[in-house]
Parts: C-alpha cells; structure tokens; sequence
C-alpha cells in the first residue's frame, strides 16, 4: 500500500517538473571584448612568420538549448511523470510507511527535473540547487522532531559533508571530468542518503559511480552521448535510489 501511496504522490508532483523547467533562469552569456578594446597591433615576438595567416578555425560552440524549449517537450512531461511514480512506489516499497517520506516524496519530482535538464544542457542549475536544500533541510530537521531521532539528522549531516566533500575533490582534482553542479548536488543526496543510513549512503555513491562508468560508457560506445560529455547527474540521482534499496543489505554486509 505504501508503494502506491507514494508512488502516486510523486507521479502527481511530477506534473510540476515542466513548470518548474521553466522558470530556471537561463545562464548569463559569455561577454565578448569589444571591437575597440583589441589591440591595434599585434607585437612582433607574436607576429612571426605568419602574420598573414588566418587563425586556424576553433570548433564551432554548441548552443544550448533553453530551458523553457525542454519545458515544452511533450516527452518530458509523460517520462518525467513515469519516472517520478516509478521512484516513488521504489521508495514505499523499500522504506514502508517511514516519516523519510515527508522529505522524499516532494524531492523525487526535483531530482528527476534535475536529471532532465542535466541529460539535455549538461548544466545543473543552481537556482533549483539552492531552493531545494533550503526547503530539504528543515523537513529534515522537522523529520527529527516527530521521531525523536536526532542520529538520523547527524548522520544526514555526516552524509552531506563526506558525500559533498569527497565530490569536491574530485571536482578539484580533475574538474573536466566532474562540473561543480555535480559537487552541490551532491550534498542534497548525501543528506537523504545518510539520514536513512550508513550503508544507504555507501551504496548509493558507490552505485552512481558504477552506473556513470557503465552504462555511461555504453551510450558513449553507441554514439547516444559524447564520452567526453557524459553528464552524471542522472547517474547520481539513479544511484541514490538503487543505493535506498541496497542500503539494507549494504549495511549487514558492511557489519
């Protein structure tokens, strides 16, 4: 019963996700120098022999396509309402009737609204980032004023700062492999993630890992992604979710 309660819940929030797509604001353009701020004339140490030679062609950029063009996309809508009611009756069925739920159900539809916008621009748009811990955080810590059980909180905490750190340094380390988008969605899935436990927060970036180097390199295989642009915020959000189901078993193994 619980697997259909939520399961609906999140299919009905998901019919926001095409709104919610639409009103993030599109990224600032890159400004460009103007004409009159060039230089004249070019230093002779730079000239060489090759002054008159056209500059070699750069690759054309891609431009990226609008948020409020996804928005209207007939597919988002339908699959961003299947995915969320499909992840919604995984959760019930995994957690019962546990009060985790007052936070999961309405962040399902986001994570999804996310991984869209992700798959489609390779951009994580901190504008819905940043609205979304502020509104996770306080059903977590409201979550420990029902329950009474404030370990939960501090192992939410716990799961944001190790999951949020060990993403940052993978950012600093090889930043074209990882956007900083990665690195702050991260920390809203190690919250969730560490406040239904230890092996749930284990299992979950261990499996975004594995789905983004597999199946990543799959669709990079057959030419669906470029495999020098493979966004993972799909694999992150796919991985929290298997990580909710194998959080149990992760944790009896783990000892």
């Amino acid at each position: 019963m619980t697997s259909v309660v939520a399961g609906l819940l999140c299919g009905a929030l998901a019919l926001l996700v095409p709104a919610l797509v639409r009103r993030v604001p599109e990224p600032a353009p890159a400004v460009e120098p103007a004409l009159e701020e060039l230089p004249e004339t070019v230093p002779e140490s730079a000239a060489g022999s090759s002054s008159d030679e056209a500059p070699a062609p750069g690759p054309e950029p891609v431009e990226k396509e609008l948020y409020a063009d996804i928005a209207r996309r007939r597919g988002v809508a339908v699959g961003s309402v299947a995915a969320s009611a499909a992840a919604g009756a995984v959760l019930g069925w995994s957690l019962g009737w546990s009060w985790s739920l007052l936070f999961l159900v309405p962040l399902v539809p986001v994570l999804v609204a996310l991984a869209v916008v992700d798959w489609r621009t390779q951009l994580l748009p901190t504008w819905v980032i940043a609205r979304t811990y502020a509104v996770l955080v306080p059903l977590v810590l409201v979550v420990g004023l029902l329950t009474g059980e404030w370990d939960d909180v501090l192992r939410a905490f716990w799961g944001w700062l190790i999951t949020g750190g060990l993403y940052f340094l993978l950012w600093f380390i090889h930043s074209a492999g990882l956007g900083y988008g990665d690195v702050r969605l991260s920390g809203i899935i190690g919250i969730v993630l560490g406040h239904l436990g230890w092996g749930t927060l284990f299992a979950g970036v261990y499996s975004a890992f594995i789905l983004g180097g597999v199946v990543g390199g799959v669709l990079a295989l057959l030419k669906v992604v470029d495999r020098r642009g493979v966004p993972f915020g799909p694999f992150m959000v796919a991985g929290a979710l298997l990580g909710v189901v194998l959080g149990p078993w992760t944790a009896a193994h783990l000892g």
